[in-house]
């Protein structure tokens, strides 16, 4: 042992040679992943990754050691004469670059070592990176090889030094390796790999278990959807045997959906005599077990139907997902002037539609910044309240490019979108109604029992839409604004004392008192907002509600009292120094019979058409 000595050339330059690594340069670590890949290759079950350092903390060696078939020297001129070619070609259960993979080393270090033991042989093989076409190669004794490779049957260890490029730090190492490797360590669960003692682990993927029988043959199929894309590896559609091998892959057809990675592996005893290179052409009575067959054909179909399953519940959790992030970044409008209710039906509303327009389109909203979509979501919850709400669907369809399957999709879904909006509607109307059925209650059924007032003032600040639908704004309660109104209220003469007139009724002589009465309390609301007049200019629109206690009738003292806090107001020198508008609403169970001025300042402002029985210049 150890006369043999060869050394060959590579059928390429070696400037050749670095052009191939041209776009690794800046992964120079990908060397490495190639030692191990090759590794796994020749048929290893173990792969053990040592990183060495000096005292000075700088790299000293890198050994990939594997326990796969190992290198036979004689045969050493087929592996390392050869560039871009290798006996892996087409062997669909291999990983490594075909054949060049092995001299991507020297964009990490100048030397590289390969000691090898294959059936009876054991020898050396060198390469520099200086010449890298060049390589030697002998055999050595058992004394020679290297110490961890002593204890295998057959393997390889791989031994980098003389460094120009340094490491990411470890737990990097340990990441990309899982990345890279991970479906294959999940495929074969007896491989496995290290990095200075410590096992890699499988990256974080969900496991889906199906079951199919086609035509008597029973199909075990498991798919492995990735949280993060495994390496440079394309989703494939792969064909297994009991071993965990690849015996075929196929490119699957989700491939170039965002963020979505998916792996299926097909295993059967279907697969025992499968042959993937069989002729379409069948001229046997033996049944046909390739790609061509009827059963492979039905499995594809299948493994493509599962696989959409998957991936739109995956969607769906991606678009919730997605959904509560912008609402977490505050993206979608806040409809700050509106009331709750209503303002909740907007916000579910806009969302809705939006969780319909990622399905139809999940890349739509990809790599767009913040201000883009503020926007695109306030056009959208605009749209969708207005009298055009039918041309989004139009307009979406024509942007997106949408074909008659994702059309009918979105359709579907806008429609349920739609329907969900209904029901919403209705029961803001049936909150409502219910609103106006409990103030009846009071107002008309139990006015004599309503002693205190908290439930008519709650009913009344959360439904300001009683007193017409441009008061559905009411809810931004002005603290400041609401405290003054209140303090000038109190310098109205006699607004709060109550005599036997404002009690005027047909059939309550007996049943009310002036001092049950008295015991009630008046409402009263003061909201300010912000207004716009025809020419676009801002305001201050104030509105103040008084609301009479049930059991009194309002009379004329009611109205004058009005038109006093309205000429208090407009004396107020903190209201005239701004630019407002003031609306004072008087509100009671019903008007005095006998009352004159209520009466006639109704029939005049219907005349005259006016908005309101007090003129604006009182």
């Amino acid at each position: 042992m150890g006369n043999m000595a060869i050394s060959g050339t590579a059928d390429i330059t070696h400037e050749g040679i670095k052009k191939h690594f041209t776009k690794w340069k800046k992964y120079p670590f990908q060397s490495v992943i190639e030692l191990i890949a090759n590794g796994f290759d020749s048929g290893a079950t173990s792969v053990d990754v040592t990183i060495e350092h000096n005292e000075m903390h700088g790299l000293a060696a890198i050994s990939v050691l594997d326990n796969g078939s190992g290198i036979d020297i004689k045969e050493c001129d087929q592996h390392f004469s050869r560039f871009n070619e290798s006996s892996k070609q087409g062997d669909d259960d291999l990983q490594g670059a075909h054949g060049k993979g092995r001299l991507a080393f020297h964009l990490l270090c100048s030397n590289a070592t390969w000691y090898t033991k294959c059936h009876d042989s054991e020898s050396k093989i060198f390469i520099d990176s200086l010449t890298l076409r060049n390589f030697s190669a002998k055999e050595i004794s058992p004394k020679e090889q290297h110490a961890p490779l002593s204890l295998f049957k057959s393997g390889t260890c791989v031994v980098l030094t003389n460094f120009h490029t340094n490491l990411p730090e470890l737990d990097v190492i340990r990441k990309n390796l899982e990345s890279y490797f991970g479906w294959r360590l999940i495929l074969n669960p007896e491989r496995k790999l290290t990095v200075n003692g410590v096992e890699v682990d499988i990256p974080e993927s969900d496991l889906i278990k199906k079951n199919i029988c086609i035509n008597g043959a029973e199909f075990k199929i498991d798919f492995i959807r990735w949280i993060d894309k495994p390496g440079d590896e394309k989703s494939y559609n792969y064909v297994v045997n009991h071993d965990g091998r690849v015996l075929h892959r196929d490119l699957s057809s989700f491939n170039k959906k965002p963020n979505f990675h998916l792996s299926s592996y097909s295993r059967s005893d279907w697969f025992d005599n499968f042959d993937k290179s069989s002729s379409s052409l069948n001229f046997t009575d033996t049944p046909q077990v390739s790609p061509d067959s009827t059963e492979f054909k039905k499995l594809k179909k299948a493994i493509h139907d599962f696989s959409s399953d998957i991936y739109e519940e995956f969607l769906r959790e991606f678009v919730e997902e997605k959904i509560e992030e912008y609402e977490a970044r505050g993206y979608f409008p806040e409809h700050k002037s509106l009331k709750a209710e209503e303002a909740a039906w907007r916000r579910e509303n806009t969302k809705s539609f939006v969780k319909s327009l990622y399905l139809a389109d999940p890349t739509i909203f990809n790599n767009i910044k913040e201000k883009p979509v503020k926007i695109l979501l306030a056009l959208i919850d605009k749209i969708l309240v207005s009298n055009e709400n039918d041309t989004i669907f139009e307009i979406i369809g024509e942007i997106l490019n949408l074909d008659e399957n994702q059309i009918n999709i979105f359709s579907r879904q806008i429609k349920n979108s739609s329907l969900k909006n209904i029901v919403s509607t209705i029961e803001v109307l049936q909150k409502r109604e219910l609103a106006v059925h409990k103030l009846r209650e009071i107002m008309v059924k139990h006015y004599r029992e309503v002693l205190e007032t908290p439930d008519l003032q709650g009913i009344i600040e959360s439904n300001t839409w009683l007193f017409g639908n441009k008061y559905t704004m009411l809810g931004a309660e002005e603290d400041d604004f609401q405290k003054i109104s209140l303090n000038l209220r109190k310098h109205v003469k006699g607004i709060d004392l109550i005599d036997e007139g404002d009690l005027e009724s047909t059939d309550l002589e007996e049943e009310l008192d002036i001092d049950g009465v008295r015991r009630q309390v008046d409402l009263f609301l003061a909201r300010k907002n912000i207004g716009f007049n025809s020419r676009g200019e801002s305001y201050y629109q104030c509105t103040i509600i008084e609301i009479k206690r049930p059991a009194i009738a309002l009379n004329e003292k009611h109205l004058k009292q009005i038109r006093d806090y309205a000429r208090i107001i407009s004396e107020h020198s903190g209201f005239s120094m701004e630019k407002m508008r003031f609306e004072i609403i008087l509100v009671g169970r019903k008007i005095s019979e006998k009352d004159f001025d209520i009466h006639s300042a109704l029939e005049t402002a219907v005349a005259k058409n006016c908005s309101g029985l007090i003129p604006s210049d009182t």
